[in-house]
């Protein structure tokens, strides 16, 4: 059994000045998706899914990296709901039968590193496609989510807006994975909090 990523990373940026997945933490560095698609096969997922709203085309020439594929949510800018469900009805269209899982994880958390991803897969060594995790930092639900295959179909039915998988995970209790001894969780919507939260390992 095997778990894929699953990078949303749609969203316009207004408060950040520009599309997520093209913000620079520093003016010469790469850009918030090419470090978190980084981190996400460091961590050992041989597959990705990136789904991209605004500014795609521009977006997707930085995506291109072997065992990565690209989805446009075109209603992205519905939010988190519409990226969810565009990526998971992807996956489930395309995915292998050995793919029980899905990783998925926000492209604007800048401190949530491969550790972080490594400890939460490592959680689900000998589940199945029922599985449901979510990584917690001191207590508090925050990303990455994995989603087993057989929660898909009835997350994507209900994402709706920026509440993401909420209702579905408000009946279906995840199992908590803690990483607040290895980041804060803390996503990063402007400028400034980007600054706040240095990358980490």
């Amino acid at each position: 059994m095997t778990t894929v990523g699953l990078l949303l990373a749609a969203g316009a940026g207004r408060r950040m000045g520009g599309p997520k997945a093209l913000v620079r933490p520093t003016a010469d560095g790469p850009t918030l998706l090419e470090v978190t698609l980084d981190r996400l096969v460091g961590a050992g997922l041989e597959r990705v899914v990136v789904v991209l709203g605004a500014a795609a085309d521009e977006a997707r020439a930085t995506a291109d990296v072997p065992g990565v594929a690209v989805v446009v949510a075109e209603d992205w800018d519905e939010g988190m709901g519409a990226s969810l469900r565009a990526g998971l009805r992807h996956l489930g269209a395309t995915a292998a039968p050995e793919v029980h899982a899905a990783l998925v994880t926000l492209v604007d958390l800048p401190d949530v590193g491969t550790r972080v991803y490594r400890r939460v897969l490592s959680a689900t060594r000998g589940t199945g496609p029922k599985v449901l995790l979510r990584a917690t930092y001191d207590g508090t639900a925050g990303h990455p989510v994995v989603l087993g295959r057989a929660h898909w179909a009835a997350v994507a039915d209900t994402a709706r807006g920026d509440r993401g998988a909420r209702d579905h995970l408000a009946t279906h209790p995840p199992t908590p994975v803690e990483c607040g001894d290895l980041a804060s969780g803390a996503d990063a919507d402007t400028p400034e909090a980007l600054r706040r939260h240095p990358h980490a390992p």
